[in-house]
């Protein structure tokens, strides 16, 4: 079941990229596993790797946690499996526990926790910079207006790698209001490269729900989690 949810979620992707004129395998998968039990992560990482056997021009998914306590708890079973991401707010007291097992923290929205990652990590860390394009209270991240400065300064900073930016998709039924916040990301993105940020290329935005759209607008990593493990364990 899982490995043929993964390959329906490849078909989304590849459809909605060639729709957009784009290469699939310019889109890579990230599983978000929020209280996924890590016996069905390590399903779908396998189911994976056997896809991957069978088409070499496949990329390999990664693995996002929301919560620090669960990537703390299941990267032990899961490093050497897959590259892990934090996609949640990070709380600064949490810092050195994420540091131990995140090859990539997507959710820096301030240069006070971008200082705490810079400070504290002993090997170069990627980060993403998480956006709210669609303004909403309940959103995570930093205002549009000032995703620009907020690269600059966390690009200047030692250890830390301006990898790309991040979102979570406006709560519509519109797609259009979807897709505008994911063309807004877009945008934003080119302005903080032609800012001399140049490493900043990922777009890490769409979820099961709304992909095709995100896929649209340029994203390189979709996050993925009941699409491939079905309803999310209470």
């Amino acid at each position: 079941m899982i490995a043929e949810r993964l390959a329906q979620v490849r078909l989304r992707v590849a459809r909605a990229a060639a729709e957009a004129g784009r290469d699939p395998a310019s889109v890579r998968l990230l599983l978000a596993t929020k209280t996924q039990p890590v016996a069905l992560v390590r399903e779908a990482l396998e189911a994976d790797a056997r896809a991957r056997a069978q088409d070499p021009t496949l990329g390999a998914v990664l693995v996002g946690e929301n919560r620090v306590q669960e990537l703390v708890a299941k990267g032990p079973e899961l490093v050497g499996l897959a590259a892990l991401h934090l996609i949640g707010p990070l709380q600064s007291n949490k810092v050195n526990a994420a540091l131990r097992w995140a090859s990539c923290i997507e959710s820096v929205a301030s240069v006070d926790l971008a200082e705490r990652l810079s400070a504290r990590a002993s090997d170069p860390l990627d980060v993403y910079l998480q956006v709210n394009v669609s303004g909403e209270p309940t959103k995570h991240g930093v205002v549009p207006q000032e995703a620009v400065a907020l690269a600059v300064a966390v690009a200047a900073l030692p250890r830390l790698r301006v990898a790309g930016l991040m979102t979570v998709g406006a709560r519509s039924e519109d797609t259009g209001v979807v897709r505008a916040g994911y063309a807004l990301l877009r945008t934003l993105r080119d302005e903080i490269v032609a800012s001399g940020v140049h490493t900043a290329a990922e777009l890490s935005m769409g979820m099961s729900g709304d992909l095709e759209p995100a896929v649209a607008e340029g994203a390189t990593l979709v996050r993925v989690g009941s699409a491939v493990f079905g309803a999310r364990p209470t």
